[in-house]
């Protein structure tokens, strides 16, 4: 009689630990911080602010990491940034406590350095936006809805605005309109935009003539491919742009966070690791 192969079983077993190694690279890749740094440049930013420098957090979703967020923080306070941007959806409409989640992160947060936030999308569909804004406030944060702030370092000054997502009032105050109220104020100084939607740049925010905005809302296209980038848009579209990192519209810049949590919860990310940006300012 002729002696049974081994091989189909070793196969499956071959099979289960490649799953097995697949699903651990999967889980890691959606609770793994990546700690990433950028550079911008600008000849017209002001002496005193060469070398400043800010975390960029966005699109939270209310996920955690570690208990009460530590690994969070910890990953943020080894960058000894100068200020930390919140660029929207840092709770959603799915968010169990957000104003309890909001306000400890917040609170720790602001403690590291000056922080402050604009609103995303879903925190308006999640109906709690002016609670959340007295929350934040509360909490140390300030919060940018359609109105700017001078930013001072080494004896010169900027300004950092923010507008609320498109989500919000109705008759909210446009973009447009801040964009001229900064320059009615200061005139031609350096300013910087939080603006939730990285969509909106290329044909809107890149026009107001801030000289970097930062923003979130793309996920980094939720699965990113090799010499390709993201996968998916958030208008339903395939392989968008202005995902991840700097871009360079009409004359003006833009950095975008590949974000932190999940949206839709239940689609993974793939090759997109949870991002902690920290952006630095080089005069030249």
């Amino acid at each position: 009689m002729a002696k049974r192969t081994k091989k189909p079983h070793r196969a499956r077993r071959l099979v289960l630990v490649l799953a097995a190694l697949l699903l651990g690279a999967l889980i890691r890749g959606n609770v793994s911080l990546q700690t990433e740094t950028f550079t911008c440049r600008s000849a017209h930013l002001p002496e005193g602010f060469d070398g400043f420098t800010a975390a960029v957090l966005s699109d939270l979703h209310g996920k955690t990491f570690g208990k009460d967020n530590e690994r969070l923080l910890a990953a943020v306070a080894e960058q000894s940034p100068d200020a930390i941007f919140l660029t929207g959806d840092l709770v959603d409409e799915h968010t169990q406590n957000a104003q309890e989640y909001s306000a400890s992160l917040a609170s720790a947060l602001s403690a590291i350095a000056p922080t402050y936030y604009v609103t995303g999308n879903h925190e308006w569909a999640s109906g709690i936006v002016p609670e959340l804004k007295k929350t934040l406030r509360a909490a140390g944060v300030t919060v940018l809805s359609n109105e700017f702030v001078p930013v001072e370092r080494g004896g010169d000054t900027v300004v950092l605005a923010g507008i609320d997502d498109p989500n919000g009032y109705a008759d909210q105050k446009t973009p447009e309109t801040l964009a001229s109220e900064v320059y009615a104020a200061y005139g031609e100084v350096y300013w910087v935009l939080l603006a939730h939607r990285n969509d909106r740049f290329e044909t809107q925010y890149s026009l107001l003539g801030a000289d970097l905005t930062v923003s979130g809302h793309g996920h980094g296209g939720i699965w990113r491919l090799p010499f390709f980038g993201g996968l998916f848009g958030t208008q339903h579209n395939l392989f968008p742009t202005h995902t991840a990192g700097l871009y360079e519209d009409n004359g003006a810049a833009l950095f975008v966070s590949r974000g932190l949590g999940n949206s839709p919860r239940f689609v993974p990310r793939i090759f997109n690791r949870p991002q902690v940006a920290v952006i630095t300012w080089e005069r030249g």
